[in-house]
């Protein structure tokens, strides 16, 4: 796992350029791990803009990954949906084609990370979870075990599209 004080994180890209601030963001996470307030609370904001713009990521997102899991797994209090999220996400959006090649320097730390997310979830299985924390879980659990597709669906999952589905209404 690159450490945040590693140089090679200013020759990997965000959304923005070179991922230099990333770090920063990493270990304002490790103290701001409780369920955000608003989708604009930092610095899940941040790393979500940084890390998987609109769908795309990037070479930093895979640095980031394992951080991201790593603080779930050690955090013992409620977490953030987006500690389960945001690493489905990059996966989903790495696998369908919406960013770079794994960097080689990043490669076993991120795959080793994705394959612990189902670990991650059983951690915090005794948390109260409200839909998105499950709907996020689901897809981290999915994307651990290599269903990449039934990840994606998840994440496209809404209460909308859930009542939806409920009422067999597939016009």
């Amino acid at each position: 796992m690159l450490s945040l004080e590693d140089r090679r994180w200013n020759q990997l890209q965000d959304a923005y350029g070179r991922a230099a601030n990333v770090p920063g963001l990493l270990r304002e996470l490790r103290s701001a791990t409780s369920p955000k307030k608003g989708y604009q609370d930092e610095p899940w904001y941040s790393l979500w803009s940084s890390l998987c713009h609109q769908g795309d990521v990037y070479t930093a997102s895979y640095a980031a990954v394992p951080r991201i899991v790593k603080i779930a797994a050690d955090t013992r209090t409620p977490i953030d949906f987006s500690f389960f999220q945001l690493p489905a996400a990059i996966e989903v959006a790495r696998r369908t084609g919406r960013g770079p090649e794994i960097p080689t320097e990043c490669a076993d730390d991120y795959h080793r990370a994705l394959a612990s997310l189902g670990e991650a979830v059983s951690l915090h299985r005794n948390d109260t979870w409200d839909q998105s924390m499950l709907l996020s879980a689901m897809a981290a659990q999915a994307v651990a075990k290599g269903h990449i597709d039934v990840a994606e669906a998840i994440l496209n999952l809404d209460s909308d599209l859930i009542t939806k589905i409920n009422r067999l209404e597939f016009n």
